[in-house]
């Protein structure tokens, strides 16, 4: 019986066999490696990775579709929502590997996935995700550019990132209104220390009026801890370097910034 794309799951399949090769190329699973895949879907990329990796983890929210991957003797199915999963307490990991996660993200939650693997960045040893085209733009994006933002800042501190394969909507079925393509993340070896949250909350700050100047967001949250004067606040938030947001969020941190403005 034929399944239905679901709209409320963002499912859009993937059918073209020439797109699923150059996937798997770029991904190069190994045998005995340990691989997690987000929304396998009717199993287009699943079958070439566990053929060549030997098994595969798989999280995968629609029950329908959970089901028929059970019949798969080489698949783990994690039956769930990927925002509630635990990459950490993943099987596939449980022998010290690092894990290598892959997938056809759901477009309408791509981004609160990848802020969601985050925590897990010293645990992977590398991502390969299927997005909107427009998003690994924002992912890559360099300083004074239009699709700079809080993703760019935030993905960067963490990971190495390129754009490796571009893909057209005839790819799916049914197509998406939009391009995709394919973005390899590996997790950067010895990342600044920073508190995540920190750096998370004062970016969202920065970035909340591209238009003005820094001063009118950035120098507020400064000058309530006390830090008024300790970063140039003459430019807007898209001509700051990653390098810099990071550096300025350490400080915050050592200054004993905790998110939350001092009393009085």
């Amino acid at each position: 019986m034929k399944h239905i794309a679901r709209k409320r799951f963002g499912q859009h399949f993937l059918s073209d066999a020439g797109v699923i090769d150059a996937i798997v190329r770029a991904i190069d699973p190994q045998p005995g490696q340990s691989l997690v895949e987000i929304g396998p879907g009717l199993a287009a990329l699943t079958q070439p990775l566990v053929e060549r990796a030997g098994r595969l983890t798989v999280i995968e929210l629609d029950r329908d579709l959970a089901q028929r991957l059970r019949r798969h003797p080489q698949l783990e199915v994690v039956e769930s929502d990927v925002l509630r999963v635990d990459f950490g307490a993943l099987h596939a990991g449980a022998d010290g590997q690092l894990l290598r996660v892959v997938g056809n993200l759901p477009y309408n939650i791509s981004s609160p996935i990848l802020f969601h693997l985050l925590p897990w960045a010293d645990r992977i040893q590398d991502q390969h995700f299927m997005l909107q085209k427009e998003v690994i733009d924002r992912m890559v994006a360099r300083p004074s550019t239009a699709a700079y933002g809080r993703l760019s800042v935030m993905l960067q501190w963490r990971y190495d990132m390129e754009d490796v394969l571009f893909v057209p909507p005839s790819a799916f079925d049914p197509p998406p209104r939009v391009d995709s393509a394919v973005v390899r993340m590996v997790p950067r070896p010895q990342p600044a220390a920073v508190d995540a949250a920190l750096l998370s909350e004062m970016v969202q700050v920065a970035f909340s009026q591209r238009r003005k100047l820094l001063r009118h967001t950035l120098g507020h949250w400064l000058a309530q801890r006390g830090m008024a004067g300790a970063f140039d606040t003459q430019r807007r938030a898209e001509e700051v370097p990653w390098q810099e947001y990071v550096a300025l969020a350490a400080a915050a941190g050592a200054a004993g910034g905790t998110g939350q403005p001092p009393p009085g």
